[in-house]
């Protein structure tokens, strides 16, 4: 059995779903660990309900076969004579290829692989030069504001419309010099669109460049710096189906060319004294130490599937199935879906929400353990957002889908929480360091226990040696 595929955790038989008869499972595209079952608290099984994809997404098929396949290839990169370097070599540098395309990259524009869009943008804030100013919202997630504090910055207050915060993000670029305007492509809690070429015109406009977060717009929309404008675009393998600890930062060549390197060391170099060094140019420039070939193949080959898709069949996909989700939560009682601008007119998978009297991470934790539903709660890494759409701290639901989602998932969750309303929880909770757990749980999650991993502690060496017979 593959190792990309682990057994499944010993539970009792499996029992039949909860999906109401005659809804097709339809999936846009096939994701590793489809219709697996979980173990619930009360001994049954059910199988699994994935709404938890803004967050990490599952690996599509295509690139867990990918992996498999790259694998017995791998070997050094860009300095090794051996065949099997020279072919890593070949496909770490075609991965850059196929990332640049699927964000529509201008024909001078870097391709830098980093870990995720967190590095991306952390990478980006050495490079603004002069110390120029970064403008940036509220609204955004903690990975486009934190790297923004350490330098000159300036924060708009998002409008209670889209409109008005469009034409606040103007005022705020005419009152003074701005170098960086940095947004979100859209909400990772509300799915909500920001209209990047617009803002994007904005920025130019007024002497500016614009960086977009992409993690959340990227596994759900076309993304084409050449169009729109934008000068810098940052992305997540984990979240765009290749969870292999790779993402990337694409955009303008001259600031990366001209900022101090991102991690100094081998292959960020043309050539070292022991007194100074002459650094690369970018990429290679930012990409110091021995990249991640795999996971570069890996979101390269997500890039390829779902650039691959015809035009709206994603968008078309998502809006029905957020559609279907909307209008069910709306209709139990008590559910309050978050939105930050009801102006706004496009809206990916993303749909965050209260239920009155419940505290968000103990439902959280009834779905999961009762219903075998994994969804998000909390603040979402954005939290003055979340302090103004939920001012009492205590946080919301999340429930994010994606190309593996399908009907029976959105229906699922809608008759678990009306059980939950009408019928109340059948299984005891307690905190456990701060977060809600059945009390007990004997549902399996060591891997060891769940017979996917080694014991924890054993290694080679210490009585547990390969060798040994």
């Amino acid at each position: 059995m593959s190792v990309l595929s682990p057994p499944a955790p010993a539970v009792p038989d499996a029992v039949p779903d909860a999906a109401p008869v005659g809804v097709e499972v339809a999936p846009l595209l096939p994701v590793v660990g489809a219709g697996r079952r979980v173990p619930l608290v009360d001994g049954r099984t059910a199988r699994y309900v994935d709404l938890d994809v803004a967050a990490s997404a599952p690996a599509l098929t295509a690139v867990a076969d990918a992996v498999t396949g790259v694998l017995p290839l791998y070997g050094s990169v860009h300095r090794g004579a051996g065949w099997t370097s020279q072919v890593s070599t070949a496909l770490y540098e075609n991965a850059r290829g196929w990332i640049g395309r699927f964000v529509g990259a201008r024909e001078d524009d870097a391709v830098v692989v980093v870990r995720n869009t967190t590095d991306a943008l952390n990478l980006l804030a050495t490079a603004v030069p002069n110390n120029g100013e970064v403008l940036f919202l509220d609204v955004e997630h903690h990975a486009n504001l934190l790297p923004w504090q350490r330098r000159a910055h300036r924060c708009v207050q998002a409008a209670h419309t889209l409109a008005g915060t469009v034409a606040r993000v103007a005022d705020a670029l005419a009152e003074r010099p701005v170098a960086l305007l940095a947004v979100t492509g859209s909400s990772n809690v509300t799915g909500e669109l920001l209209p990047i070429a617009q803002l994007a015109d904005l920025a130019h406009a007024h002497g500016a460049r614009i960086a977009v977060d992409a993690a959340q717009l990227a596994p759900h929309r076309r993304i084409d710096l050449a169009a729109t404008g934008v000068d810098y675009v940052a992305f997540s393998g984990h979240k765009l189906y290749a969870p292999f600890g790779a993402g990337a930062l694409v955009g303008r060549r001259d600031w990366l060319d001209a900022a101090p390197p991102y991690l100094a060391g081998g292959g960020a170099v043309r050539e070292v004294g022991l007194d100074d060094t002459a650094w690369a140019a970018a990429p290679q420039r930012h990409e110091g130490g021995t990249p991640n070939v795999v996971g570069a193949v890996a979101l390269a080959t997500a890039c390829r599937v779902l650039g691959d898709l015809p035009d709206g069949v994603l968008g078309a996909h998502e809006a029905h199935l957020r559609d279907r989700l909307v209008a069910g939560l709306r209709a139990l009682p008590g559910v309050r879906v978050l939105s930050v601008w009801p102006d706004a007119t496009e809206r990916i998978g993303v749909v965050s929400f209260t239920l009155a009297g419940h505290d968000p991470g103990r439902l959280a934790a009834v779905l999961s353990a009762e219903h075998g539903i994994g969804v998000r709660d909390g603040r979402f890494c954005a939290h003055p957002l979340m302090a103004r759409l939920v001012p009492d701290g205590s946080g919301a639901v999340r429930v994010s889908l994606g190309v593996g989602s399908c009907e029976a998932d959105v229906d699922g969750l809608l008759l678990a929480l009306e059980d939950v309303i009408t019928g109340g929880e059948r299984w005891d909770y307690a905190l456990d360091n701060g977060r809600w757990a059945p009390a007990p749980d004997p549902r399996p999650t060591d891997p060891a226990v769940a017979g996917l991993l080694p014991a924890t502690g054993s290694r080679g060496g210490e009585g547990a040696s390969p060798c040994r017979g």
